[in-house]
């Protein structure tokens, strides 16, 4: 079948802990490999696009969090359905001295809210990190040599973004579950792709599909970093000199904070490209896609025919049903 024919869908999806989550015109599916073996399926009616979830630019940011929040939860439904959170060792002297202080019922809620703690404290350093690194790297690097390089500053920062993004995504493919729930991103790629090639979902069929599809996150990500040095090169090179601030470092700090608010900004932009990416097929859309069809080699990998099966279950149910419009 010629590339002119094949169809552009609507539908998306995310890997789980051992499953597959997508989302059609009107169901979302979760389907999970359970520990005995068999494939637990859930459905959900999803509600009517609103208007702000079809305003250029708008729409970006709004979907963005909302899918944020969906994954997450259909992300940690998945890990206890599929028995990854199962706890079958004997307990740590720290689940004891919770026992101890809250009880059984309280032990379990107080270690849920440490370890979100955990988890925030993580997130944010990361971040801090991925924000200010780059700059404060380029403001030593600009010390080190006699010639003015300022104007290069935004392009420097966002090249070692997409650098810090890629060394991350490269070390985390290395771990046992993390490659897992990489093999089933391709298995959701894989279905979709058959999908849009007009054949039915079947093991047989999907297997041989590609892996790699312009909608996918990781090159909403990719974009997002790229639209972010163009943003990035309208904020003033030196904020600091406003205030009189001549330490590197609060200069620095001070720069990362006044990108923050443009970070919706990028978003927006960030969401109309890949949109367009998803829809078109031109020397545009290619050249943008590239970057993030190259990266998905870290994020996805070749699935195996029963987690095919987990992905075929997910994508059934959403479908379009008769006189539904799932076209891109």
């Amino acid at each position: 079948m010629s590339k002119e024919k094949l169809k552009k869908t609507t539908i998306g999806g995310q890997a789980l802990i051992e499953g597959v989550m997508m989302k059609g015109v009107s169901v979302g599916a979760m389907a999970v490999r359970k520990s005995d073996g068999s494939v637990y399926v859930e459905e959900w009616e999803l509600p009517q696009k609103k208007w702000y979830n079809k305003a250029l630019f708008i729409r970006g940011c709004i979907n963005f969090v909302s899918q944020l929040k969906e994954g997450y939860s259909c992300i940690m439904k998945s890990a206890e359905i599929s028995g990854t959170l199962e706890d079958e060792e004997e307990p740590t002297g720290f689940d004891k001295f919770l026992y101890r202080v809250f009880g059984e019922k309280g032990a379990e809620k107080a270690a849920e809210a440490i370890a979100g703690l955990i988890s925030f404290v993580v997130i944010a350093v990361m971040l801090a990190v991925f924000l200010f690194l780059p700059s404060y790297l380029f403001s030593l690097i600009e010390n080190a040599v006699s010639a003015d390089i300022s104007m290069w500053k935004s392009t420097f920062e966002g090249v070692m973004h997409l650098i810090l993004f890629i060394i991350y995504m490269a070390i985390v493919a290395q771990m046992k579950d993390i490659r897992r729930t990489y093999e089933y991103h391709g298995a959701e790629h894989k279905t979709i792709a058959c999908y849009e090639a007009h054949k039915e979902l079947t093991v047989e069929n999907v297997r041989p599909m590609t892996r790699f599809h312009p909608r996918c996150g990781t090159s909403f990500i990719i974009i997002t970093l790229l639209v972010s040095i163009l943003v990035f090169s309208f904020i003033p090179l030196e904020p600091g000199e406003w205030f009189g601030i001549e330490n590197r470092l609060l200069s620095t700090l001070l720069r990362v904070l006044i990108k923050l608010p443009f970070i919706p900004i990028i978003v927006g932009i960030s969401y109309e490209l890949i949109k367009l990416a998803g829809r078109y097929t031109n020397v545009f859309t290619k050249i943008i896609s590239a970057p993030g069809l190259w990266t998905q080699r870290l994020t996805t990998r070749e699935p195996d025919d029963r987690q095919i099966e987990v992905a075929i279950a997910a994508m059934k149910p959403c479908l379009p049903k008769e006189g539904e419009d799932d076209n891109w």
